[in-house]
């Protein structure tokens, strides 16, 4: 059942594609003010200066799951003690089943003990449609400049099988590591893959 299970969700990933107006490598990323789940508001471009990492998050998902069995924990842990700040995401619409309420939200990544320095809501869609976020985890970095230096995958193999995040290559942790070395980013924009973000529908 489980390796059942296991298939239909990966033969539902959808990887993502860049359209014609979304966040581009290299421009400056979109700016954007959200409440926190614990009601705070919440603006990117408070952290110019700092590298910001956006990453799309819906706990429903099994990609995220997987991600968050360890790998997604590590990363923020890693990162935000080395001053980067990571703002999770979540794009889901209120009428989902996948939904959940701020306070779920908050509950449910306490149990996982992530480390995000922000969990931020965004069921209306506008923030996640800015970036051309079709996926959860749909990651991004943002630099010090306030440009976008990276957007796609966490990494390198598109599967929902926690046993093969150690053999993938990391694209998030590369990607941190050269720019706060100094160094330009060598995977820059990749296909994010993961379940479809379920966006409330466009009004008209």
């Amino acid at each position: 059942m489980r390796r059942r299970f296991l298939t239909l969700a990966i033969a539902a990933t959808v990887l993502a594609a860049w359209g014609a107006h979304a966040a581009t490598v290299g421009q400056p990323a979109p700016d954007f003010s959200l409440t926190d789940v614990h009601g705070k508001t919440v603006r990117l471009s408070d952290f110019k200066g700092q590298h910001v990492v956006l990453e799309w998050n819906n706990p429903g998902c099994p990609f995220v799951r997987k991600h968050y069995q360890g790998n997604l924990q590590a990363l923020q842990k890693e990162f935000t003690a080395r001053g980067v700040v990571w703002l999770a995401i979540n794009s889901t619409e209120d009428a989902s089943t996948d939904f959940r309420t701020p306070p779920q939200l908050a509950r449910w990544m306490a149990e996982k003990q992530a480390a995000p320095t922000a969990v931020l809501m965004d069921e209306d869609g506008v923030v996640g449609r800015a970036y051309n976020a079709r996926v959860t985890p749909h990651m991004y970095i943002v630099n010090p400049q306030g440009r976008l230096a990276y957007a796609g995958a966490i990494d390198s193999v598109p599967s929902a099988r926690v046993g093969d995040i150690d053999r993938a290559t990391n694209f998030v942790r590369q990607g941190l590591n050269e720019a706060l070395a100094g160094k330009p980013i060598s995977v820059a924009q990749n296909q994010a893959y993961g379940c479809s973000i379920k966006y409330k529908p466009a009004a008209g």
